[in-house]
């Protein structure tokens, strides 16, 4: 199975070690052109010694989850992967900023849309899509949410291409995202509902499993539920005979808006990277050894990293 990666195809045997969602930038769309030093100085060198910084850690892959209306920049993209050796896989799709100038466009003009970065590529690049994205989040799927729902559905189905799932599990919203799915035909083997484990309510969790769907548990170390209990509640989908559905990962921003502080000094980094200082490696150096203390043997830690990457892009 070849995947558009951001520098080209590649097989899904390729992938390696994966993180499934997280992002080199995110900001607004334009920012990068228009208003770059909010972004920082030095920014093309510090998003690729990050993932310089990965790859020598160990990791070969990672999905970057920016769509366009959160900054998405593609040939920033193409240019860390290259300078940094890591593949990256951009999506196509929406997040949740859907302006007023949208209302009332239809499902399917922005599925010609998204499928139009999917076979020609991001425009004036080459760059094209590897998968797709749509979101909801406290609000639940609202009206426009629910256009770009069924819009990534409906390319889901003419391309084959694996679709992630920005949610909201505090309030079970995948419940209704899971049902749009389903009406639009949607293999929902297909599916991975994100940041899953900002939720330690297992129960909820089976439902989104036995549903057919993957679970991505890409929010570390996050906020609300802490490291550890996201650890546990990992666990225990594990012990629960899940392994082969759950995709860990950290929702990682390496490149966001710097914001002055009262006394008008800059700060070093942006608010979403301090608590992470491992960045793209906190799985490596936090999360995995706590698995092995809890007795997950390297054989589980090779599926939730390689093997199912490998088969959800792969559909098998």
């Amino acid at each position: 199975m070849m995947i558009n990666s951001v520098t080209g195809p590649i097989s899904s045997d390729q992938l390696g070690f994966t993180l499934m969602h997280e992002h080199v930038m995110v900001s607004a769309s334009g920012l990068w052109d228009c208003y770059p030093d909010l972004l920082g100085p030095d920014r093309e060198n510090r998003a690729i010694q990050s993932l310089v910084d990965a790859k020598e850690g160990g990791v070969d892959t990672i999905v970057d989850a920016t769509t366009f209306d959160l900054g998405r920049k593609a040939p920033l993209l193409a240019e860390v992967s290259r300078a940094s050796g890591v593949n990256i896989i951009n999506v196509t799709g929406w997040w949740l900023d859907v302006p007023r100038f949208l209302a009332g466009v239809s499902v399917d003009q922005m599925a010609r849309e998204f499928l139009r970065d999917i076979r020609e590529g991001f425009r004036d690049t080459d760059v094209k899509a590897g998968l797709l994205k749509c979101a909801a989040d406290f609000e639940g799927v609202t009206p426009p949410l629910e256009v770009m729902c069924r819009a990534v559905a409906r390319v889901h189905n003419e391309t084959g291409l694996p679709i992630m799932v920005h949610s909201y599990p505090t309030g079970q919203v995948a419940r209704r995202q899971i049902a749009i799915l389903k009406e639009e035909g949607v293999d929902l083997t297909r599916v991975k509902i994100d940041h899953s484990n900002d939720t330690t309510d297992v129960e909820y969790l089976k439902w989104v499993l036995d549903q057919g769907c993957y679970l991505g548990m890409d929010r570390y170390p996050g906020r609300h539920v802490s490291p550890h209990m996201r650890t546990v509640t990992l666990k225990t989908l594990i012990d629960e005979g899940y392994t082969d559905r759950l995709c860990p990962s950290h929702d990682c921003i390496c490149l966001a808006v710097m914001k002055q502080r009262e006394d008008g000094s800059m700060p070093h980094e942006h608010e979403f990277s301090r608590n992470n200082p491992h960045r793209y490696l906190y799985m490596k150096h936090e999360v995995i050894p706590e698995l092995k203390e809890m007795g997950v043997t390297d054989q589980t830690i090779n599926t939730l990293f390689i093997d199912n990457p490998r088969r959800y892009f792969a559909g098998n």
